[in-house]
């Protein structure tokens, strides 16, 4: 086997221990600042307060940080992967318009970080490729922010496990609650619900209520697919509702005599959407409320990638974009 094939192996191999994500700042001897993305960071001791990061020997800041008397590692936080991004690429001035602070020896602390170490450099080592850097931690910050993490090539995020999960036991002709069918149901009646309340109050009908929200997808669809794409949604509907939502101020239907008749949202049909819209929201977000912000983002990444994959053309394609 090559060197250079054994090498990608080993990588990869590595690859599957997930860590985090820093930047590791500092300033050249004419006060440029210098920053590079690294994950090769870890704790040492915790008295005195050590930590540990490396530094390929081919990288061009290597000389920078063995002069170096301070330095400063950044946690990213994880909605800060386009500044791990930025840091590891080849841009020449990394910190252009980024708001930063400045610590001891005027080494740049970017802000909005999981955590934060201010160090001073008291060990260098060889480490084969690498130059192993030891410093003592001067100060730090910390926040509640999840971490950015780098696992198998890619970045990711984490999810802590619940405490206790249950499993149940199930029967061939029963749901339980370790069916996503089950878990979606439970939801989707809450939140329909909590539409229908809302709908109730301000005296729209679920006929109504179908075709505003295919035409909130819409700048203007024609009556026919409105017809046939609220028929799919098990919406009891037809011409003449359009007709007396039309005279309700709700929806404009085009009075061309030669083209096919299309229908399009009124003002007044897209407050009353916007008010269901808004309570909607209201519900869902007392639903989402026992997760956190990490959890909450996983979920809806999820639940997307599941829709995605067995889209069955809702919400309906913009005009022009249907077959």
């Amino acid at each position: 086997m090559a060197p250079s094939t054994e090498q990608r192996i080993l990588r990869n191999a590595l690859g599957s221990f997930a860590t985090g994500v820093t930047i590791v700042t500092t300033r050249d001897a004419d006060g440029a600042d210098i920053g590079r993305t690294a994950n090769s960071f870890s704790s040492v001791s915790l008295d005195p307060p050590m930590i540990l990061w490396s530094l390929a020997r081919t990288s061009s800041s290597l000389g920078i940080f063995q002069q170096a008397e301070h330095f400063a590692v950044h946690i990213l936080a994880v909605e800060q992967q386009g500044l791990s991004n930025l840091f590891a690429g080849k841009s020449k001035d990394r910190f252009a318009g980024i708001d930063i602070e400045r610590g001891v020896g005027g080494v740049p602390l970017l802000k909005g970080c999981a955590a934060r170490f201010e160090c001073r450099t008291v060990h260098q080592y060889e480490g084969g490729d690498h130059i192993i850097f030891v410093a003592e931690v001067t100060d730090f910050t910390h926040s509640s922010s999840a971490p950015l993490l780098f696992h198998g090539g890619g970045y990711g995020r984490i999810m802590r496990p619940k405490a206790e999960t249950r499993s149940f036991a199930t029967r061939p002709e029963t749901l339980s609650p370790n069916d996503l069918t089950y878990l979606i149901s439970r939801l989707f009646h809450d939140l329909r619900d909590t539409s229908a309340r809302e709908r109730r109050k301000i005296e729209l009908t679920d006929a109504e209520y179908a075709i505003l929200t295919l035409l909130g997808h819409d700048d203007g669809q024609s009556v026919a697919d409105l017809l046939r794409l609220a028929a799919q949604r098990g919406a009891e509907v037809d011409r003449p509702i359009c007709d007396q939502m039309e005279g309700s101020g709700l929806i404009q239907l085009s009075d061309s005599a030669t083209a096919e008749t299309h229908a399009f949202l009124t003002p007044k049909g897209r407050e009353k959407m916007t008010m269901v819209v808004a309570a909607i929201k209201s519900a869902e977000a007392r639903c989402l409320s026992r997760l956190d912000e990490n959890e909450r983002w996983i979920l809806l990444q999820l639940l997307g990638q599941v829709a995605s994959a067995n889209d069955k053309g809702w919400p309906p394609a913009p005009a022009g974009a249907r077959n």
